[in-house]
């Protein structure tokens, strides 16, 4: 049958697929609208398994608030212009607030559940996006926090998502004192809110560590605890969030200044995206290239 330029144009802006790919859907189809969709979903999916080796080590960080529960997640795509498209922020926002709604345990069950709790599942939808974008695209990771109404949560997203931080603080309702915690996170990258939070074969690795270098510099072995122990508050610093200099008021620890307003730092979660992934070697003019190639 003879397919109208408008039906090809009214798929196009649902699907957000290409002009060629609508018009052979709606003819495949017999320009039925439904089929013509569904058929666009199985070739994205197609798509999306064609790209599964393919490296995903760029993307953003998002951070969806819904009352007294919260979630911070991370996506992966493979270059830094898909980050800018409107689709995946959309992406972005949709999972974010599956997320928040849902409460998955872990990223294979957010992945088989139905995308807002009905119709298809998440995983679907990505590929889906997928097949749109021309990318391979992945939940990588998220962290859902709960609070109370005397608490506060801090969001705070560097650069648009390349680190995201979300903190909980109790004993407060102030967000702002939350968010600026939060920032601070984000620029010195503690791993642990507070010594207690440090695994003890950590500290003890590090205390051999230091012992051995203070035995190596010749010192007496009678003042090498006590330089030890000195060397650990130093450790700590840079570890754990509550013993570190607060960035907006270097003569203050972050423990001291929540402290003084009467809070509480209870949680946070750090994403800086693709940390501890692959990363492709490519220069910007390839990236510009293989982006106009697709």
């Amino acid at each position: 049958m003879a397919i109208s330029a408008k039906l090809v144009k009214e798929l196009r802006e649902t699907t957000g697929a290409g002009m060629m790919d609508c018009k052979k859907a709606l003819q495949e189809t017999d320009g039925d609208m439904d089929k013509a969709i569904e058929f666009l979903r199985e070739k994205g999916m197609s798509k999306a398994a064609k790209k599964a080796d393919r490296i995903a080590a760029e993307g953003l960080a998002h951070i969806e608030l819904d009352g007294n529960t919260a979630v911070i997640l991370e996506v992966n795509c493979e270059t830094d212009f898909v980050t800018k498209n409107d689709q995946f922020k959309q992406l972005l926002s949709e999972l974010g607030k599956h997320l928040v709604k849902q409460q998955p345990e872990t990223v294979e069950e957010a992945l088989s559940q139905p995308l807002h709790g009905d119709g298809d599942t998440v995983e679907k939808y990505i590929s889906a996006t997928v097949g749109k974008i021309g990318e391979k695209i992945s939940l990588r990771r998220f962290s859902l926090m709960n609070k109370t109404d005397n608490d506060a949560f801090g969001a705070y997203l560097h650069m648009g998502g390349s680190i995201g931080v979300l903190t909980l603080l109790e004993g407060t309702t102030d967000e702002e004192l939350a968010k600026d915690i939060a920032m601070h996170a984000a620029a010195v990258s503690p791993r642990y809110v507070s010594r207690d939070d440090v695994p003890e074969e950590e500290v003890n690795s590090e205390r051999e560590v230091l012992k051995t270098q203070a035995l190596n510099e010749g010192k007496p072995e009678h003042i090498v605890e006590k330089m030890v122990e000195g060397r650990l508050g130093k450790f700590f610093e840079e570890i754990c969030l509550l013993e570190q200099n607060f960035v907006k008021d270097p003569d203050q620890k972050v423990k001291k200044y929540v402290s003084d307003k009467g809070a509480e730092v209870k949680t946070f979660t750090r994403y800086a995206v693709g940390e501890g992934m692959e990363k492709r070697e490519e220069n910007f003019a390839e990236e510009v290239k293989n982006q106009m190639k697709k």
